[in-house]
């Protein structure tokens, strides 16, 4: 299933397995959430702003987890889709046509980065692994 580290030994060398799969969870539900709100900006622009605010706050709760690759999905689908929309909206006047097909395609390549990284994290998988 990929490389997972074992985070269960605690500062006096004690299993804390516990504590482990409750930080586990937790990342988890907001790597869950920021899959949702990714969804929700195909309807509500504001929540992908939301989205990667959270990432970007939360991103060391998940280091060294199999949820970082997670992280690093989302993250790299909304600054790759801001570029593609940018060139979109830089050719529209000229070329109208491709630019609608240019942000089409976007929107279809956000969806599908969406779904994939939503199953492959309700699958307990790693996205790069």
């Amino acid at each position: 299933m990929g490389y997972r580290p074992n985070l269960n030994v605690g500062i006096d060398g004690g299993r804390n397995r516990g504590d482990y799969a409750e930080r586990e969870r937790s990342a988890r539900n907001i790597t869950t959430v920021v899959y949702a709100l990714q969804a929700a900006s195909l309807f509500v622009g504001i929540t992908f702003l939301i989205a990667i605010i959270v990432n970007y706050v939360k991103n060391e709760d998940v280091q060294g987890t199999w949820l970082e690759s997670h992280f690093r999905w989302q993250i790299r689908t909304f600054w790759f889709s801001i570029l593609w929309h940018i060139l979109g909206a830089a050719i529209m006047m000229p070329f109208l046509p491709f630019a609608i097909m240019i942000h089409a395609v976007t929107v279809i390549w956000v969806i599908y980065r969406i779904v994939k990284g939503w199953t492959n994290l309700s699958d307990g998988k790693e996205m790069y692994a």
